[in-house]
């Protein structure tokens, strides 16, 4: 008995194309399953990562409607309206700080009285009523009540001065809004 002229069983060739064809298919329909799965996958972390509440920025917290305290690192306060926020930056707008007024004889105590909310604008350097902070230089800022003394003392100084801050031509290097 010879074996080296042995052959396999022969094979249909339709039966080999039936089996291609079949694989093709398959391939082709994995090829579309997998593009589309992945469009709407990236669709969607576009549509979250600006749309979403997963922002990282903290300007989301800022009320529009109301005035924002600003607290620095030198330990001064600017009350006025966040127009701006990001990671870098704070732009604020319609600017108020407090000024203690210094007592002339030594053993005076400071009372609540020796405190005043000045309009930033009429000092020395002649600053436009705009502030850019760095980020850095904020330690935190809050949202005001619209009936707390600042947002009161706010509102009486816009309505004493409708057409906003008059700078008078005097040594004076703050002109005082009202008492907060």
């Amino acid at each position: 008995m010879d074996f080296t002229q042995r052959t396999e069983p022969p094979v249909h060739q339709a039966s080999k194309r039936v089996v291609k064809k079949s694989w093709d298919k398959l391939l082709q329909f994995t090829n579309v399953v997998l593009l589309f799965s992945s469009t709407i996958l990236v669709v969607a972390v576009l549509f979250f990562l600006l749309f979403g509440k997963f922002s990282k920025s903290e300007s989301r917290f800022v009320d529009t409607g109301k005035m924002q305290a600003v607290f620095l690192n030198g330990g001064q306060v600017y009350f006025g309206k966040i127009t701006y926020l990001n990671d870098r930056y704070v732009s604020l707008k319609d600017i108020y700080y407090l000024q203690v007024n210094q007592q002339v004889q030594p053993d005076a105590k400071p009372s609540a009285n020796d405190i005043s909310l000045v309009k930033l604008g009429c000092e020395l350097h002649g600053p436009t009523d705009q502030m850019i902070i760095q980020q850095d230089q904020v330690i935190f800022w809050e949202n005001l009540k619209d009936d707390g003394k600042v947002a009161q003392a706010v509102k009486q100084f816009k309505t004493a001065n409708p057409n906003g801050l008059k700078c008078q031509e005097k040594s004076s290097s703050a002109t005082p809004a009202a008492k907060p």
